[in-house]
């Protein structure tokens, strides 16, 4: 008996680490997510204090608890023109590295458990922008959900010079 319980715990931990937890949130029409392991905070937006010389989609930076965080358009980002925020937006600030960011989207939708197997490659495009910075597709309710590849979200906007 004791051999299959162990034999159990075995297949549930192989199990834990094929899934992976994911925050979906919306941008129009679209569905994304990030991993809920990077999540640090959702919080309502309240603006930002903008940057000179940042890329358009840097709306600028947040002071959050003393840790100074800067915020993605994520729609400017994805080529979709610069978002309009109203309060029924948010940012969810997330640590990529050692460096906290947020990024300003429409809002936060569901928590999606899914296989890590589930994630198909993201097709070639003309939009090469796009692919760039997705990780990958998942398919959840019949939906295409975009897996965001966060160091290529940051990647280029020029904070630390």
């Amino acid at each position: 008996m004791e051999a299959l319980n162990v034999e159990e715990g075995k297949n549930s931990e192989l199990a834990a680490t094929n899934s992976l937890q994911l925050i979906a949130f919306s941008l129009g029409e679209q569905t994304y997510s990030v991993e809920i392991t990077t999540v640090r905070e959702i919080r309502a937006w309240n603006g930002a204090t903008p940057l000179p010389n940042t890329k358009e989609y840097v709306r600028g930076v947040i002071n959050l608890r003393g840790t100074i965080v800067p915020i993605f358009d994520l729609r400017a980002r994805f080529g979709g023109g610069k978002t309009s925020p109203t309060k029924t937006h948010v940012v969810i600030v997330m640590s990529v590295g050692e460096k906290w960011v947020g990024i300003l989207v429409d809002a936060v939708s569901d928590i999606l458990t899914i296989k890590k197997d589930d994630i198909h490659p993201v097709p070639e495009s003309n939009s090469s922008s796009d692919v760039e910075l997705l990780r990958g597709i998942i398919t959840h309710n019949e939906k295409m959900v975009g897996l965001i590849d966060l160091q290529a979200v940051i990647e280029g906007a020029k904070l630390d010079s």
